[in-house]
């Protein structure tokens, strides 16, 4: 595995050299074959629980931790970084692309800030089921290349068995690096930053001073657009939507208190730190323009001298995302419901049909799955959407089965077969249902032939259930 620094020429503080720290006994656990070929790695069996333990390191190039700022549901803290993981390096893709190859619960490192730098089993489990689910969805994320037993009890409540994750991502900047050096007025290195970001994500950006880094703002908005309508697309709750996991690549980062809607509501909340409700499945649109909002403040170096000049040129984008999304998202619903082109009465259309979901309490994805395959004759219209699928089917054409099936997954990662796949892992080191399980979510709008219980919703709807961050 031939691996290149990244991040290295920042500043000094960006990408602090560290080593992760060996563990007893790695064992291997999972490892994602079809990745691996893509990114043309090649490792021996006998050499992957070593190499993605963190214990063995044949490169040449030093494994690093990042640095990098955060506001953590809306408090800033100036510096948190990769308080346990290492950064070993970047491989070349089939395309000439690079990766960054990342380890994740592999020791403390600098910025620590007191904690063990571990992770649990199932916390990784977690992340490696969520992360393939996603990207068979069609959503942008980072990945997991394997999951490693550590042969060592992590101690939170109550103490758990330890493993590392491998992350794969296009990169690891994220909103909360570009906080970091401007908190420490370091505008060379925001300067290097921004335009490292833009040769790795935006490079048809061409333009020069502030016009470039206005350029990058306004892509990265375009980005987090999209990302934010594909996760609402599906019913997925992102948890912890901190700067700090905010990549400017508009990928998906940290699984940690994730989760999937069920019943359908706005309001809904797994994730057991979120009190307030900050991150809610309909908030995430807000939080998006405001973590954008946060970037926007880390540029205004690189916009102007004149700080009341540059929020001037900065304003305006920021300003724009609403409408940014409200475009996208109104595409993404007509999407979903087979609309072709746009007439006076669907938005609503389908506000009368969010309405029906919540009130009933109708599952959000096999209620558009029903929907689909109702224009097939497959599948009957549930009965509490009988009235308004009149109006609902006077508005679908010939077009509408496709773009409805494209649109609306058969399957989602649901929750309690997640955990039920995690407490196999907690209790035997194996699960006898993942393989198949993940085949199925990697082709999540086909009906294969596999357990109908994967496509239900768990029986009292998730009512008490409830999501932890894991480090």
């Amino acid at each position: 595995m031939k691996l290149v620094a990244r991040y290295t020429q920042i500043a000094d503080d960006f990408a602090v050299a560290d080593q992760p720290s060996a563990v007893i006994a790695p064992n291997l656990l999972l490892w994602n074959d079809t990745l691996a070929r893509q990114l043309n790695i090649e490792v021996a069996t006998s050499e992957r629980a070593v190499i993605f333990s963190g214990n063995l390191n044949n490169s040449d190039v030093a494994a690093v931790a990042l640095g990098y700022s955060g506001h953590q549901f809306g408090h800033f803290s100036p510096r948190l970084g990769d308080g346990r993981a290492h950064l070993l390096g970047a491989v070349t893709d089939q395309q000439q692309q690079l990766w960054d190859i990342q380890l994740k619960g592999s020791g403390a490192t600098p910025f620590s800030r007191g904690g063990d730098g571990r992770c649990a089993i199932g916390p990784a489990v977690r992340e490696y089921i969520m992360s393939e689910a996603m990207h068979g969805l069609g959503i942008p994320t980072t990945r997991c290349l394997a999951v490693v037993a550590s042969g060592e009890t992590v101690y939170r409540q109550p103490p758990q068995q330890g493993a590392i994750v491998t992350r794969v991502a296009s990169s690891h900047i994220r909103v909360g690096s570009f906080q970091y050096l401007a908190a420490q007025g370091d505008v060379t290195g925001l300067k290097t930053l921004a335009d490292l970001a833009i040769e790795r994500h935006y490079p048809e950006i061409k333009s020069t001073g502030s016009a470039r880094y206005l350029a990058f703002l306004s892509a990265v908005i375009e980005k987090q657009v999209s990302l934010i309508v594909s996760w609402m697309r599906v019913g997925f709750i992102h948890g912890v939507m901190n700067t700090d996991n905010t990549l400017v690549s508009g990928e998906t980062i940290d699984y940690g208190p994730c989760a999937m809607m069920n019943q359908f509501d706005f309001d809904t909340v797994f994730s057991s730190i979120d009190r307030q409700g900050r991150y809610a499945f309909g908030n995430q649109p807000n939080i998006a323009n405001w973590n954008c909002a946060r970037l926007a403040e880390s540029l205004i170096p690189l916009i102007s001298d004149d700080e009341e000049r540059a929020v001037e040129l900065l304003s305006p984008l920021i300003n724009g995302f609403a409408e940014q999304f409200h475009q996208a998202f109104t595409q993404m619903w007509a999407q979903k419901l087979g609309l072709d082109g746009h007439q006076d009465g669907d938005a609503e259309l389908v506000s009368e049909l969010l309405t029906l979901l919540k009130n009933h309490q109708l599952d959000y994805t096999n209620t558009f799955d029903a929907l689909t395959e109702s224009l097939q004759g497959q599948t009957a219209i549930p009965s509490d959407l009988a009235g308004w699928s009149i109006k609902w089917l006077a508005r679908t054409s010939t077009q509408s089965y496709q773009l409805m099936r494209q649109a609306n997954p058969r399957l989602i990662p649901r929750n309690h077969i997640v955990e039920s796949i995690i407490q196999q892992y907690e209790s035997n080191g194996e699960s006898s249902m993942l393989d198949e399980y993940l085949t199925a979510l990697r082709s999540p709008n086909q009906l294969l032939v596999s357990p109908a219980f994967w496509y239900s919703p768990p029986v009292d709807g998730d009512t008490n259930y409830q999501t932890f961050c894991g480090t």
